[in-house]
């Protein structure tokens, strides 16, 4: 007698990532750095900044990302989106978590 097999699931996979990933995951757009706001992070190892949005649908937005890494004022990030901005950092620490 023999074991009858039970036919096996295929599985779908999506094409793409999650909810609205195509909207964050658009073309990128460059930005030049216009102010140096200060460091953030648990140990101060992120950088805000302001930047102005060079092309795309928002050209000419001033807005307010977090940087890991060095930078300066003058330098062009390249932003994956732009509808994200970045929260304000609440107390003038130069270093740590703001309380």
């Amino acid at each position: 007698m023999a074991k009858t097999q039970k036919p096996q699931k295929q599985q779908e996979k999506k094409q793409g990532g999650s909810k609205g990933s195509d909207r964050i995951l658009g073309e990128p757009v460059p930005a030049v750095v216009e102010e140096v706001i200060g460091r953030t992070g648990f140990r101060g190892e992120i950088t805000q900044v302001k930047c102005l949005v060079q092309k795309g649908r928002d050209e000419g937005r001033s807005m307010r990302r977090n940087v890991k890494g060095p930078i300066r004022v003058g330098d062009v990030l390249i932003l994956r989106e732009t509808e994200i901005e970045a929260r304000r950092i609440k107390s003038k620490v130069s270093k740590g978590a703001y309380t």
